[in-house]
């Protein structure tokens, strides 16, 4: 028998599907993903951690290296952050970016760091630049596979 893990909701907390977004800038989700995450069966929930995970690594990949992966998954649970381990490791830099830019001096004890192009940006840049690419990739997404075969 097969085990999957099961996936942690992405949701951060900061939801704008309830205000008319149709991707929540918060966890990036569609907005019907976010009502139903709750119905969704577990393979359900791994295809959208898995589109989150390619999403972001295509954002993220170019700005940060992350050479170490297992201390990446070391430093995370040793600073009690939470991350879905079913998720890439480029989910789960996001995630420590969230709650750690503006305190974190180096990604260097996490396994990462800033690629020589981005040297002279602090890590809140980094994560707001990974936001905001991260945030209009899952809108173009949405709207190249969802919202005109709705209409």
């Amino acid at each position: 028998m097969t085990i999957i893990a099961r996936a942690l909701s992405p949701c951060v907390g900061i939801c704008s599907t309830g205000i008319g977004d149709s991707v929540c800038r918060g966890c990036k989700r569609f907005m019907n993903e976010v009502i139903d995450w709750n119905s969704y069966s577990e393979e359900q929930r791994q295809l959208i951690v898995q589109r989150l995970s390619s999403l972001v690594r295509q954002v993220a990949e170019p700005l940060v290296e992350i050479y170490d992966e297992a201390l990446l998954k070391q430093s995370l649970d040793f600073q009690k952050v939470r991350y879905d381990k079913t998720a890439g490791p480029y989910l789960w830099l996001h995630e420590l970016l969230q709650v750690g830019a503006s305190t974190i001096a180096s990604l260097e004890p996490f396994g990462c760091r800033i690629k020589s192009a981005y040297q002279g940006w602090s890590l809140s840049e980094i994560k707001q630049q990974i936001d905001r690419d991260f945030y209009t990739l899952s809108e173009v997404h949405f709207e190249r596979y969802f919202q005109h075969h709705s209409d």
